[in-house]
């Protein structure tokens, strides 16, 4: 089972606010009533430790703050290329150990991945400028991050841990 609730933005597009299931396996749909979906809000899927999985239609432009907090499983996330903007703790405390970020994102902002013990590699798309401090804030696991040369990182993104880049 997995339903979702919606909320209208004003440009007239939808954001998903609230979702209920027990699948591993998640798709966010790309539309509601007719309008597109764009916005992924806060705490969407917070606690629910069972899934594995989330696919993020091409038509989002934004994802929320807490959205996978505490998705322990959460293994494989497919972020659309359309995404313009990540919030604070997007990813806090969920199980992901592998992300490639789309060349539209342009900053990853403070604790974006915050506590995600498993987590190993990022690689950053073509568009990212800046990484702020503590986005890898308590990621134990952390190797590598894969980045241009012109991405300005702040010394406290990885809590001086010694990493690839």
């Amino acid at each position: 089972m997995q339903e979702f609730l919606y909320k209208a933005n004003d440009d007239g597009s939808f954001a998903v606010v609230s979702y209920q299931g027990d699948e591993k396996d998640v798709k966010i749909p790309d539309s509601y009533g007719g309008a597109v979906i764009t916005v992924i809000g806060d705490k969407l899927f917070s606690g629910h430790s069972e899934i594995e999985s989330v696919s993020i239609p091409d038509t989002v432009t934004d994802i929320g703050e807490f959205v996978f907090d505490g998705c322990l499983n959460l293994k494989r996330i497919d972020l659309p290329s359309s995404l313009e903007a990540l919030w604070g703790y997007t990813f806090v405390r969920c199980g992901i150990e592998e992300v490639t970020l789309p060349d539209r994102l342009v900053t990853l902002p403070p604790f974006a991945f915050k506590d995600c013990k498993s987590l190993r590699r990022v690689v950053c798309g073509k568009g990212l400028k800046k990484i702020y401090a503590w986005v890898f804030s308590g990621c134990e696991s952390f190797e590598e991050l894969v980045h241009n040369e012109t991405v300005e990182v702040s010394p406290r993104a990885f809590e001086d841990k010694e990493l690839n880049t």
